[in-house]
């Protein structure tokens, strides 16, 4: 019966279509313009702003003692959803966020994952919670990137494992919540426009600037 193996092909042939247009949709990270309705405001919730807050006092001292910048501080909050703004910019001085934005977590050996999977160890594809240096810039396969130095030893490996800050296209502009965006192999990975944001402040700091991703 012709009929029937033909048909049985075809709809082989478009589960695995729908399987992959599945994929390739949490691959770009829901990047695709959304309603207004959708879109979370960029006023930060009560709860995730005491955070930033306590966690910018929580760091000052740190700044001071270890010679790093005295005025920024970049703090992620791997709480918040990936389709929410959670890496912040923090001013010291002013005692405001100044610049926010989207940022991918690892996934692990996961194809993907709703929220962090966190590991120091190597090839593991995992965001390592801790204190970083963010060291020089360099042209990587991802345009100019900046190396990163853990400070602690939940992240002590970061450097040997290539973690570094970075761009990438999948990870959009702005806020797609509640829907998340594309996972990263474990670096703090950021929007091109972002991260063109974050360059002038890194580049021309005569100190280096600490990062510190946190849940």
């Amino acid at each position: 019966m012709k009929w029937l193996k033909y048909f049985s092909l075809s709809l082989i042939i478009l589960l695995l279509l729908a399987l992959t247009l599945t994929g390739l949709y949490y691959y770009k990270g829901f990047s695709k313009t959304i309603t207004k309705n959708q879109v979370r405001s960029n006023n930060l919730e009560k709860k995730e702003l005491g955070e930033v807050r306590k966690k910018a006092a929580e760091i000052k001292q740190f700044e001071k003692e270890k010679g790093f910048n005295k005025q920024y501080v970049f703090l992620v909050d791997m709480k918040v959803p990936s389709g929410k703004n959670r890496f912040f910019v923090y001013d010291l001085l002013k005692d405001s966020i100044v610049k926010m934005g989207l940022v991918a977590h690892g996934a692990g050996r996961k194809m993907f994952s709703l929220s962090p999977i966190f590991s120091n160890t190597k090839e593991s594809g995992c965001t390592a919670l801790g204190k970083y240096k963010i060291g020089t810039p360099y042209k990587g396969r991802f345009g100019k990137a900046y190396k990163l130095y853990g400070l602690d030893s939940s992240n002590s490996n970061s450097f040997a494992r290539n973690i570094v800050l970075h761009a990438y296209t999948c990870v959009p502009d702005k806020e797609t919540y509640p829907y998340p965006i594309c996972n990263s192999l474990g670096c703090p990975m950021v929007s091109h426009l972002f991260l063109s944001k974050l360059q002038p402040l890194i580049d021309s700091s005569t100190k280096p600037i600490l990062m510190w991703i946190y849940q």
